[in-house]
């Protein structure tokens, strides 16, 4: 025997939804976290890439393949890390904003 309320149930949640409510608070919060780590990877790389061009000055034979990853990765950090965590920080302002001035969308 088939189980009609479950069914019934199921198929009119998607039909008659209720608006979904953000809390903005939680935004808020979630986007100053990323924002946050994307900040200790910009800082992570750039680490890295100070380690590379130590060891391009102790590994003399392989000093050229030590300043190509120092240049790639300090590049990487420029670009991905420092960009995701300007990205986050307008986000997170974004969501301060709705918070304060109560926007419910």
């Amino acid at each position: 025997m088939m189980n009609t309320t479950r069914l019934a149930s199921s198929t009119s949640s998607t039909a008659g939804e209720a608006p979904k409510v953000t809390d903005w608070r939680k935004e808020e919060k979630h986007h100053k976290h990323m924002e946050q780590l994307a900040q200790l990877g910009a800082v992570a790389a750039e680490a890295y890439a100070v380690h590379e061009k130590h060891k391009a000055k102790k590994d003399p034979d392989h000093a050229h393949s030590h300043k190509i990853k120092e240049g790639v990765v300090a590049a990487a950090a420029d670009i991905g890390s420092a960009g995701f965590a300007f990205h986050e920080h307008h986000e997170k302002k974004d969501a301060k904003k709705h918070r304060r001035h109560g926007h419910h969308h």
